[in-house]
Parts: structure tokens; C-alpha cells; sequence
């Protein structure tokens, strides 16, 4: 890249800018090099988004990152997929947690938050867009590379950093040929199946933040869905979308909530990589 985000600091570009940008240039990078950009990737253990709002600074934990490239402008958009909680009666003192309680699910992209509230059942607010300014002012990135990074190529390597506990992030890219949008959805490994036997692996984790590819969106935004993604192999992936769904075992009930349901198989480019030496 030109500049080191320490120089865009100096140069005037805020916290969230400089990171967007160093992503972005990132991203850009992908055409040209694709292998050192399948190298890159996010510690997840240390990246954080914090929030500056005198009211309530709070701090997210990054659980995936979703890069959105327009094949046609050449420009890209990050979107960082942030751990859930529950919602609260933030700083009371009793009865934190709200009696009527729901699932909250931020992802941040841009200036923008896409926020997800599920209840119990089928609630009109499930996903709402809001500026940044809006709810805990402007977010900054607290984003750490991972120091070293391997490529698992073969089974061998997959089961041997698995054994190890190494941790385990995949990149998953994804392509519209009708909309000229392309997408990489990268995550830490939760859970990572290995077959001795059969000389298999396998891939289970979410929630990740899937981008509809299929149109395009305005604000792109609206494209994620909450999904949980799995493959193992590198030229395809599986995903369950959560979505309105029956609560009847026979499908037939007139209740419905939100769940992770009708799986689909895509066609991907998926790496696996590892942090730190195998």
C-alpha cells in the first residue's frame, strides 16, 4: 500500500477512516496478488470495535469480516460482523436484563449500523440500518493482523493444526457474474470436524455476516443475512440463512420465528489458514 495507516492519521484521516481505507486498499490488492491476499487476515482474539458515546463507550468483539468488491467501479466496502448479547437495562441497578428480552446482533460497515434484534417470535424491528452518529457515535476500529499466518493446503496440515489447537481462520469468496459483485467472508474456525478415517475435514461456524450477491442494494448493507457457513472442500460452500421459519415439527403451524433454516450449497473459493507455523 502507499500509506501505513499511521501516516493517513497524520495526514488528518480519523480512526474509522484510516482503517476503512487500509481495508479497502486491501481488498483492491486482491485481483493482483491473490495469494499474499489469502496470507492476510484478522486476529480474532484482538479485534475490537469501540465506540466513543459519553453515554454508553461500548466495546464489540469482531467475529467476522465481509469484503464487498464491485467488479465494475473497482471499489470495495468492509463490513465487521460483531458478537451478540442480549438486551439489557444498561447501568441500572437491579434487573439488567430486559423482561422482554431479545437476541442484539451489530454489524458495522461504513456509516452505518446494521442492527439485529430477535424476540421470540416475529417482530417487526428484527433488522434496522442507523447512522453511526445515532447510537455511540464514531466507531473506532481496534483491528489486529494476525502476526503470522499459514496456509493449510492438504488434509495433513488441516489435522495437525487442529490437533495442535492452532487457531483457524477460512476465506470464503463468493461471485456474481449477473451483478459483477464479489465477496470474501472471512472467520475464525469455532468448530472444525476432522475424519481420520476418511482423511475429511470440515468446517461449522457462524453466525457470519452472507451477502446476498444476487442485485444490488441500496445501502449495500441490506444485502447481509445472518447465516452459519460449511465446506470441506475448497471449491464449494454450504449456508443456513436465519429467516422466518415454522415452529411446527410438520411446517404447517401458523407461528413462526426467526431461525437458521433451508440450507443451500453455492460455489466458492475457500482457504483455510492458520495462525501461526504447522
Amino acid at each position: 500500500m502507499r500509506a501505513t495507516r499511521r501516516e493517513m492519521m497524520r495526514a488528518g484521516v480519523g480512526a474509522l477512516g484510516a482503517a476503512m481505507l487500509v481495508d479497502r486498499a486491501r481488498a483492491g490488492e486482491a485481483g493482483k496478488d491473490a495469494r499474499s491476499q489469502a496470507m492476510r487476515c484478522l486476529d480474532y482474539g484482538l479485534s475490537f470495535i469501540c465506540n466513543p458515546s459519553p453515554a454508553n463507550s461500548v466495546r464489540f468483539w469482531v467475529e467476522s469480516r465481509t469484503t464487498i468488491i464491485d467488479e465494475k467501479s473497482g471499489q470495495s466496502r468492509v463490513y465487521y460482523q460483531c458478537g451478540s448479547c442480549k438486551s439489557e437495562n444498561t447501568f441500572a441497578p437491579k434487573d439488567l436484563f430486559q423482561q422482554d428480552n431479545y437476541d442484539f446482533l451489530p454489524i458495522l460497515g461504513g456509516d452505518d449500523w446494521l442492527i439485529f434484534r430477535r424476540k421470540a417470535w416475529l417482530n417487526e424491528n428484527y433488522r434496522s440500518v442507523v447512522k453511526t452518529e445515532k447510537v455511540w457515535g464514531k466507531p473506532i476500529l481496534k483491528l489486529r493482523e494476525a502476526r503470522e499466518v499459514t496456509e493449510l493446503a492438504t488434509w495433513e496440515q488441516i489435522r495437525d493444526a487442529t490437533a495442535a489447537a492452532i487457531p483457524i481462520v477460512t476465506q470464503t469468496e463468493l461471485a456474481s457474474a449477473e451483478t459483477g459483485l464479489r465477496a470474501v467472508i472471512e472467520c475464525p474456525t469455532k468448530t472444525m470436524n476432522v475424519s481420520l478415517d476418511s482423511k475429511m475435514y470440515q468446517v461449522d461456524t457462524g453466525p457470519i455476516a452472507y451477502p446476498d450477491l444476487s442485485k444490488r442494494y441500496d445501502p449495500q448493507i441490506e444485502c447481509l443475512r445472518l447465516a452459519f457457513i460449511a465446506f470441506n472442500a475448497p471449491d464449494f460452500a454450504d449456508f443456513v440463512v436465519e429467516q422466518p421459519t415454522s415452529a411446527s415439527q410438520d411446517g404447517k403451524g401458523a407461528c413462526q420465528v426467526y431461525h437458521y433454516a433451508k440450507p443451500f450449497s453455492v460455489k466458492a473459493k475457500n482457504r483455510v489458514l492458520a495462525l501461526g507455523k504447522v
